[in-house]
């Protein structure tokens, strides 16, 4: 597994994780998967730090506490109609601790953002914006499932998977393309949904990346906002690009 150089690597925490299969949505009920998706901890490190500048590219996850899940009862809101809510199921994993191995590349559909592809300046905030938690809320999976993450060495410490050889995990969800982060000139402007068949290895999953994934499934058209000087002079959005985190 190869490391960048402008590598990160993280703990990520919760007390609980909901890592929804999309086959348990039709019905309004929740079942997650048992480990995280590739989107669900880009999200995490879209929390912790993120600009249009760059895409996370996430390498490898491990898994280091025992997959266990609980079911808990919930009766959503039916905003459409005048009616009183059903009863649903959901089931989340529970005591959860991953470990996060990732780097970012530039988004070579952002040449309106050239001028900020430092990678000196992203990736030490990057890393202080770790230390500090994250910028914004950080949860896994849904809001409601709030964690924490700090700073680790990747692989470092006991695994409940480091003794098993093998885990096949079958047909999983990925993540999605969108139309400013398109690989191809055929997914630009379009939202793509992509799939793989993912293996943990001693409590390891190493992602393949997002140009790498053999099943997609176009979702919707979707523009590429544009960004000006005017956002880039904005001071409110570089308020932590300063000397003290740079």
């Amino acid at each position: 597994m190869p490391v960048h150089r402008n590598t990160v690597e993280f703990l990520v925490t919760g007390q609980w994780a909901l890592f929804t299969d999309p086959i348990t949505k039709i019905g309004g009920e929740k079942f997650t998967y048992s480990v995280p998706t590739y989107e669900a901890l880009k999200g995490v490190l879209s929390s912790v730090y993120w600009k249009p500048t760059f895409i996370w590219v996430i390498d490898a996850v491990r898994v280091l506490k025992q997959i266990q899940t609980q079911s808990i009862n919930f009766k959503p809101i039916k905003y459409a109609e005048n009616k009183a809510p059903d009863l649903a199921l959901y089931t989340y994993l529970k005591d959860v601790a991953y470990q996060v191995r990732a780097h970012f590349v530039w988004n070579l559909n952002r040449p309106d953002l050239l001028n900020d592809r430092n990678e000196y300046k992203h990736h030490n905030i990057a890393k202080r914006m770790i230390q500090r938690g994250g910028r914004r809320d950080v949860f896994l999976g849904t809001r409601e499932c709030q964690a924490d993450v700090e700073p680790c060495q990747f692989g470092e410490g006991d695994g409940d998977y480091d003794k098993i050889e093998e885990i096949a995990l079958g047909f999983m969800f990925h993540g999605f393309t969108y139309g400013d982060e398109a690989v191809d000139s055929e997914q630009i402007n379009r939202i793509t949904a992509r799939f793989w068949k993912p293996v943990m290895r001693r409590g390891v999953i190493e992602f393949c990346p997002p140009g790498a994934c053999e099943y997609t499934r176009f979702i919707r058209y979707n523009s590429i906002k544009p960004f000006g000087e005017k956002w880039n002079n904005f001071q409110g959005l570089n308020e932590f690009e300063n000397e003290e985190d740079v």
